[in-house]
């Protein structure tokens, strides 16, 4: 499978093929559980699962092959590299607790 960016520059496929495949496995596992706690039908259910996964998909193919810029490769600083580590940890935690919401009302 060859990629290429908006300039024409051929993309490694994989790490928007490892996102887009976790957007699907969360967003097929979670979704209908989490919508129908919160009351709405299985097909709802199901429609708004694929509909968070057509947009988490569109977003990681915006992000690692239409703007992607493979010139630019480089190490990254460690500084930046902790930043981005405990900024992934915060958002892990507050998805965990956004889907922990309908166990609560229980």
């Amino acid at each position: 499978m060859q990629l290429e960016n908006r300039h024409g520059t051929p993309v490694d496929p994989v790490p928007f093929l490892v996102v887009a495949s976790i957007a699907f496995l969360v967003s097929f596992s979670y979704g209908p559980i989490y919508c129908l706690t919160l009351g709405l039908s299985l097909p709802a259910s199901l429609a708004v699962s694929a509909l968070a996964f057509c947009l988490a998909t569109v977003a990681a193919y915006h992000r690692y092959v239409r703007t992607a810029r493979p010139e630019l490769r480089g190490e990254i600083p460690a500084d930046q590299r902790l930043r981005r580590l405990f900024y992934a940890v915060f958002v892990g935690i507050a998805a965990l607790g956004l889907l922990a919401l309908p166990l609560l009302g229980r």
